[in-house]
């Protein structure tokens, strides 16, 4: 599925009714099967990018269109979280069933599709656990597998290893490209790390501080599968400083302006 976003903008108003603007004029492809990494300093409205694209936030202006061909009942996106938004009362296995019970999946299609992204994402033998009985590394593992599971044309995350520690990260991020070797979904996914962005993905697309606007797309000349040795490569380290670059004098301004 290809994601064209088109001269898109967000304002909005706060308590006073002032105008604030989130992003301006933002356009940008998603080709299929394309793992495209939006990145910028904190506030410059990459989180609302996601939420237009995923149909959670209207648009102020501009559109976004997703072209290809879509099976019967297939979602457009599905949506993996900085924070693991699992239901605490559910065990392993009912939470990635969840978003097929949602769809209306018969009880058998539903077990089938379960048992292979558990099986995808390391869950063996964990499916009757419950979320408090897993690690952080865990728990985001099945976020990505409940929204693998309603098998969505285009995949998009919002800084879903945030939240873990630095060596969870790294395994995290191998453990997600290997699952998108196998399942070949469109990603989206949005970060504030330069390394993780050029570690996994074929472009990164590297916005302003507020109101987010792209500065620049940084295509990745890294052969797949990556390993964590490419991380020394002229390509990666070209790669990481030409988005630093792009982006410190923007990260130093926002900094200033929170402290503000």
């Amino acid at each position: 599925m290809r994601v064209i976003v088109d001269r898109l903008s967000k304002t909005y108003r706060d308590r006073t009714g002032r105008e604030l603007a989130a992003l301006v004029d933002i356009a940008l492809r998603v080709e299929p099967e394309e793992f495209v990494a939006v990145l910028g300093p904190s506030g410059c409205g990459k989180s609302t990018l996601l939420g237009i694209m995923a149909g959670l936030l209207p648009a102020t202006a501009g559109q976004v269109f997703f072209e290809g061909e879509r099976r019967d009942g297939q979602p457009l996106t599905a949506t993996v979280f900085q924070e693991f938004a699992l239901f605490p009362w559910r065990s392993v296995r009912r939470n990635v069933e969840f978003g097929l019970e949602e769809l209306g999946a018969a009880p058998e299609e539903r077990k089938e599709c379960v048992a292979r992204f558990i099986a995808m994402t390391g869950l063996e033998g964990f499916e009757d656990k419950f979320p408090h009985q897993l690690s952080g590394g865990m728990r985001q593992r099945v976020g990505i597998a409940r929204a693998l599971a309603v098998d969505p044309a285009v995949l998009l995350m919002d800084e879903p290893f945030s939240a873990l520690d630095a060596q969870t990260r790294t395994l995290m991020m191998e453990e997600l490209l290997g699952i998108w070797e196998r399942a070949r979904t469109s990603i989206v996914y949005v970060t504030h790390n330069i390394q993780e962005a050029v570690y996994m993905a074929d472009r990164v697309v590297v916005l302003s501080r507020r109101p987010g606007r792209v500065l620049d797309v940084v295509p990745i000349e890294l052969k797949r599968p990556r390993h964590e040795g490419q991380m020394g490569e002229p390509a990666f380290v070209h790669a990481q400083e030409r988005i630093w670059g792009l982006i410190k004098t923007q990260a130093q301004a926002a900094l200033r302006e929170g402290r503000a």
